[in-house]
């Protein structure tokens, strides 16, 4: 790779970013960033509007962005999807795994119905993408791969988080084994596991139950919910040649989360320290 200037670190100038999700939260703000770093930007979501304004953002600050409409459970779609990339790019340097859907249930009562939809959702329709677009990479030599995956992929959440955290504990494993299969073909496949991120999703469940939000800070050391552009630096760290040697990490965005105990509580913010 021999030396990086100050902005090579991180070029990504001629290289195409799948980016599943990207009409909002982390989908988006990863699609923002990857974009001002240089790559053309595929927006993959169900939500045309949405992803119409983050590739508004996009080009009003130069980059250049596509939007395909996009349904990631659907593995029949797949094919197509890919054999459009084919013709429009002709190459895939790097896939952030981002969109999905859970249910939430109790697990004596959850249909078995809808754990199929969320391993479907989560698990199988993303390794549909990873293999397609996992295969191209192949052919080429190199290739970046992230999934999204939570710290449900490594703890228990409760909280009716059963369907979930099964797929997201897969999340983990597809990671740990497409990448013990691909790093020696120049594929590398790696995880960010986030804590709660502030997303529509979780602004509603706040607005339902306000004191979830203590209970979620009260694990957090760094005081604070993730904002989705959070994940900005690190999607583009893992997407450039800067993280060549780093694959089939779970790397948490937690604020700190999973290195605290259970029983532990977070230290004094800076207005309770004076």
């Amino acid at each position: 790779m021999g030396e990086f200037g100050p902005e090579g670190l991180f070029d990504l100038r001629g290289r195409v970013a799948v980016v599943s999700g990207a009409a909002s939260g982390m989908g988006r703000a990863s699609a923002i960033a990857l974009a001002a770093h240089g790559a053309t930007v595929v927006m993959l979501d169900r939500n045309a509007g949405g992803m119409q304004e983050t590739g508004d953002r996009i080009t009003a600050a130069g980059g250049r962005a596509v939007a395909r409409v996009h349904d990631v459970s659907s593995v029949d779609a797949v094919a197509g999807l890919c054999g459009w990339l084919d013709g429009e790019f002709g190459r895939i340097d790097f896939l952030a795994n981002i969109a999905g859907e859970a249910v939430m249930a109790d697990p004596l009562d959850i249909e078995i119905d809808a754990v199929r939809q969320v391993l479907e959702n989560l698990v199988v329709g993303r390794f549909a993408l990873c293999q397609e677009i996992g295969r191209r990479m192949i052919r080429q030599g190199r290739g970046s791969i992230v999934n999204i995956g939570s710290l449900a992929s490594v703890t228990a959440l409760g909280r009716g988080h059963i369907a979930y955290s099964m797929a997201m504990g897969g999340v983990a494993q597809m990671t740990r084994e497409l990448s013990a299969e691909w790093a020696g073909r120049g594929v590398r496949v790696n995880a960010i596991l986030p804590a709660q991120v502030r997303n529509p999703g979780i602004e509603q469940r706040i607005a339902a139950n306000p004191a979830i939000e203590q209970q979620w800070l009260s694990g957090i050391p760094a005081g604070r919910l993730g904002r989705p552009e959070d994940i900005q630096g690190l999607i583009v760290f893992l997407a450039s040649d800067s993280s060549s040697w780093i694959t089939g990490a779970l790397i948490p965005m937690d604020g700190g989360n999973l290195a605290m105990n259970a029983g532990g509580s977070r230290g004094p913010g800076k207005e309770q320290s004076t």
